[in-house]
This record gives structure tokens, C-alpha cells and sequence, in this order.
């Protein structure tokens, strides 16, 4: 990004118009949040409902009272020791931000995002930025720039190339307006971090996405386009082998083995690495590749059910639920 490309983006932003930009978890698509008209385009491109919340970037903590109020004590602690990164604080608004970035709803989320390219352009516009992912409603967050493209064209508009994203899911989402503190959606930073600043227990996802919608907070979400599967990694070869058998073409996802056991030209393999951070960099941009391979299934080996990796199920859980799959059993 040069000097010239954040003058033009911030003059897009000024006009009311969208800005993609990279964020350390995946792009976003954004637009002055204090200007509703531009919120309301975010919402058109991605064909949104407009009653789904967006999460508001700000350039750092000293912003947070100029869109949030009453701030509790352990959103200072939260962002004190998480800004910038993937950590989104659900709080109570301030009465002069506008219903339009926040749902209708009487909370607004927000985060300092930790990327070069979105620091820059947030401490140039000098305001808070809307910005959803920049896709269509549903779908595959994007982690490049060509991820983007390939989804908006046009629609996109202005495009800041910052990269591939260098941790891949979204954010993290804590809720803090009711007794206890909600993790809304798993991220990056997981319970036990959120656990040892707070000093007390926080309510898991299913509490949060129950009671309090969010970002990224509904059950289908984050889907491809190709049928996705996730399957046990014992069920994994039969089921690759039953595609091919019917005429059909499978990606996978695999976590074991290697990349050509199969040895069929109807399978199109990604071995995923055994490390959740590393899986979560990479999990996006492999769906995005399996999905433009004229796959008719997507396979995927379920992951490992350790804390870490909650992001990862998280997202694989919502991309199943559009087609009603189920989550293969532990034993």
C-alpha cells in the first residue's frame, strides 16, 4: 500500500463509499460506521440482513468511549491486554451511534485490528470503520486479496492488498453486558486467555449464540459453495472412495496420511497441519482452492477436540448446517 492508495481510500471512505482491507484474522469490507447511508451499502454488497450486527475498527483503546458506554471495568482489562488483535468486546452503545451498524440492537462490537494496512488507514480516517468480511453473506471468509476479488468483482470497489491474512478465522467475540461475561464466537484468542484476565468463568458459545446475537453469530455460516462433510479420519477413505465410485470428484481436508493415498486424478487433497494455529491460517484460503476444483464433495477430517481448535470447529460446525449435515461422534 502506498501513501497515494490511503489518500484514495480515505477519500472513498469520506464520500460514503466501501474500502476492502486486510485485518490480521481475514479482509473486511468497510465503511464509515458513523454514517449510515455507507453502512447501508456494506449491507447491499454482501446481501446481509440488516438486522445482523457489524464490528466497528477503531485505531486504538483510547476510541472505545466515543462508541461504547458504560465501559465495565473488565473491557479496560480485555483490551488492554488483547488490543490490537482478534478480540471483538460486545458492550453497550452509546446512545448516538447509529442503530444501523448495530442491528437495531442496544450493543455495539468493536476491536482494534493488529495489520500494518488496517492501522494505517483507521489512525488516517481517524474514525470507526464497519467492516464485516468481505464476501457475500455465509460464505467463505476471504484471507486474500484475490479471495476478495473472485467474490465482489466490481462490488468490491477499492481493494487494499495487504497479504494472505496471518491468522485466518475471524475474531474472537466476548460479550460483556450481562452478569457474565459470553463468548459469542470463538477466535483466535481462546476461553482460558479470556479466563486468566477476567479471574472468573465465562459462558461458552452455545450460552452466547442463544441469547445474544453477534457477528458471524448465526448456526449457518461461513459455507462453501460445494456440500461440505466432515467425517471421523477411520470414515474419511471409504467415503473419498464412495464419491469417485459414483462418478463425482472429492476434496479433502486431511489432518493423516498423505497427500497421494488416493492416487486418483478425482481427488483433490490438502494435508492440513496437526498445529490448530497453523490449520487456522490455512483453512479458509484451502476451502476457497477445494471449492474452485470442480469438486462435487468437500471431505473433511474431523478435527481434534482440544481447546485450541474450538475456531476451527466453530466454523466447520456453521459451514455443515446450511445442508443439515451432521458432526460425526467422537468414538
Amino acid at each position: 500500500m502506498t501513501p497515494d492508495d490511503l489518500e484514495k481510500a480515505v477519500a472513498r471512505l469520506d464520500a460514503g463509499l466501501t474500502v476492502v482491507f486486510p485485518t490480521e484474522t481475514v479482509y473486511g469490507l468497510g465503511a464509515d460506521a458513523s454514517n449510515p447511508e455507507a453502512v447501508k451499502r456494506i449491507y447491499a454488497i454482501k446481501g446481509r440482513p440488516a438486522d445482523h450486527p457489524l464490528i466497528v475498527h477503531i485505531a486504538s483503546l483510547r476510541q472505545l468511549d466515543s462508541w461504547a458506554d458504560p465501559i465495565p471495568p473488565e473491557a479496560w482489562r480485555l483490551a488492554e491486554r488483547f488490543w490490537p488483535g482478534p478480540l471483538t468486546l460486545v458492550l453497550p452503545r452509546r446512545r448516538e451511534v447509529s442503530g444501523t451498524v448495530t442491528g437495531g440492537r442496544d450493543t455495539v462490537a468493536v476491536r482494534v485490528p493488529d495489520h500494518p494496512v488496517a492501522s494505517a488507514r483507521l489512525e488516517t480516517f481517524g474514525g470507526g470503520l464497519a467492516a464485516p468480511s468481505a464476501n457475500r453473506f455465509g460464505r467463505l471468509s476471504p484471507t486474500t486479496a484475490r479471495h476478495v476479488q473472485e467474490e465482489l468483482g466490481e462490488e468490491a470497489g477499492m481493494i487494499l492488498e495487504g497479504g494472505p491474512c496471518r491468522i485466518g478465522v475471524e475474531s474472537t467475540i466476548v460479550s460483556l453486558v450481562g452478569q457474565t461475561p459470553l463468548i459469542l464466537r470463538p477466535g483466535a484468542i481462546s476461553a482460558g486467555q479470556i479466563r486468566e484476565v477476567l479471574g472468573r468463568e465465562i459462558g461458552g458459545p452455545s450460552e452466547g449464540l442463544t441469547g445474544q446475537p453477534a457477528p458471524g453469530g448465526l448456526s449457518a455460516h461461513y459455507a462453501p459453495k460445494t456440500p461440505l462433510e466432515v467425517l471421523s479420519a477411520a470414515s474419511l477413505p471409504g467415503r473419498v472412495f464412495q464419491v469417485i465410485r459414483a462418478g463425482g470428484k472429492a476434496g479433502v481436508l486431511a489432518l493423516t496420511g498423505d497427500a497421494g493415498r488416493f492416487g486418483s486424478d478425482k481427488v483433490a487433497i490438502f494435508l492440513m497441519s496437526t498445529r490448530a494455529e497453523d490449520y487456522g491460517r490455512d483453512f479458509y484460503a484451502a476451502l476457497h482452492l477445494l471449492d474452485r476444483a470442480g469438486c462435487d464433495r468437500l471431505l473433511v477430517e474431523r478435527p481434534p477436540g482440544a481447546e485450541e481448535w474450538s475456531a476451527v470447529r466453530d466454523r466447520l460446525r456453521r459451514a455443515l448446517a446450511p445442508r443439515s449435515a451432521t458432526w460425526p461422534s467422537e468414538t
